[in-house]
């Protein structure tokens, strides 16, 4: 892996116009950025990304089964206690998951390490699959990158697939609800994205703002007609919505959710210290325990101290002995937290990339790196394009 400077395209302003992707900027900061791009091998995507990521899911997945199966699981990742049957019956039914994202700490040099998974609201999705994937293209075409140059990047195709076997699931339902909080370019962008994939799955669509969602009858929840909302996309994390008053309502039964209710206990942290258990030593998980453990003295004075719910990097701490790497403000820090060995992203002249590799049902089908000039990854942090060099 290395990162490699490259012209900018003279003409990504109009690219950006004709494919809908309205935030280049966010709030006046360059989040899309293509001075440079990270080239890989064939051999490190497959061996060191893909391969692991596929691993990974499938280990999740057995994760989840055996914590919604243990009350003392479900206490530990503070999952709210009238919650539990709702998840549990969720994963029973096997709801289908759409998509998630597990971030590597990864150099080129030994295996990619899982800082975290995004198991339930990721975003950087349009950009990972269709304005990347536009940026090889034209590479290619102005002699920018060496002839036979490709990407990790079958995201397109495979959200497409995987929406209609979810169509196929639920055959009564023709209808795709997708909410968000509408403030957010980002969060807008991405709806509209996957509003268009589901199209081509063959659903109608309907997109809303989270607040916009009624409850009539106290158990059905509904749109701005008044329509039933029997299966909708929430671009809404789960901690937040299972606090909220509407998270005890019977429309959580009626409704079926994509990301299900399933995916809260891998959205959690918490789950991290949990797979270390399950599988101790795993070349692509990162020894890591419990704030409140004992056990985590055995990562000396060498780790990061995360929330268990988090965002973004907010309120995550990197310690190195006496001294404090990076630490980054946010509202998550009340609550419990864990602590990992640290893994420090590359130091690229300046430039910390983190590995974004995208699941889609149980398929891993592409990259996307963002790039901070901080060992933390944030909001702010730049989306940077990549390609597999011949």
């Amino acid at each position: 892996m290395q990162r490699i400077p490259i012209t900018q395209r003279s003409n990504i302003g109009a690219r950006a116009k004709e494919t809908g992707f309205t935030f280049l900027d966010i709030d006046g900061t360059v989040y899309w950025d293509e001075s440079a791009y990270y080239g890989f091998s064939l051999s490190e995507i497959e061996r060191d990304i893909e391969d692991p990521s596929r691993e990974l899911a499938a280990l999740c997945v057995e994760l989840a089964g055996r914590i919604v199966a243990d009350d003392k699981l479900m206490r530990r990742l503070d999952i709210p206690e009238h919650a539990w049957d709702l998840i549990a019956a969720s994963f029973k039914r096997a709801e289908p998951s759409l998509y998630g994202r597990f971030d590597f700490s990864y150099d080129g040099k030994g295996p990619a390490r899982l800082l975290e998974y995004n198991a339930d609201t990721p975003t950087a999705l349009f950009e990972a699959s269709i304005f990347q994937w536009l940026w090889l293209e034209d590479q290619l075409a102005a002699g920018q990158l060496p002839a036979g140059s490709d990407q990790f990047n079958s995201i397109h195709e495979a959200l497409i697939a995987r929406l209609a076997v979810i169509k196929a699931s639920a055959p009564s339902v023709r209808q795709l609800h997708l909410a968000c909080v509408a403030e957010s370019a980002e969060d807008r962008g991405l709806i509209d994205y996957l509003a268009d994939c589901a199209v081509q799955a063959g659903f109608t669509t309907y997109e809303l703002e989270i607040k916009e969602i009624g409850v009539s009858g106290g158990d059905t929840f509904v749109n701005l007609q008044d329509e039933p909302i029997e299966l909708m996309f929430k671009l809404y994390p789960w901690e937040w919505l299972l606090a909220e008053k509407f998270g005890r309502s019977k429309g959580m039964q009626t409704t079926q959710f994509i990301e299900p209710p399933w995916k809260a206990v891998l959205s959690n942290k918490g789950i991290l210290p949990l797979l270390w258990q399950m599988a101790p030593g795993h070349p692509n998980l990162l020894q890591c325990y419990f704030d409140d453990d004992p056990a985590k003295a055995a990562l000396g004075g060498r780790f990061a101290r995360k929330p268990l719910h988090s965002r973004e990097g907010s309120n995550i701490t990197l310690v190195d002995g006496a001294t404090t790497i990076d630490r980054a403000g946010g509202p998550y820090g009340d609550g419990h937290h864990i602590v990992q060995a640290l893994a420090p992203l590359p130091n690229c002249a300046g430039h910390y990339p983190v590995v974004g590799s995208w699941i889609v049902g149980d398929k891993a089908c592409g990259i996307g790196i963002r790039e901070d000039a901080s060992p933390i990854t944030k909001n702010t942090s730049r989306f940077m394009p990549h390609a597999i060099l011949p």
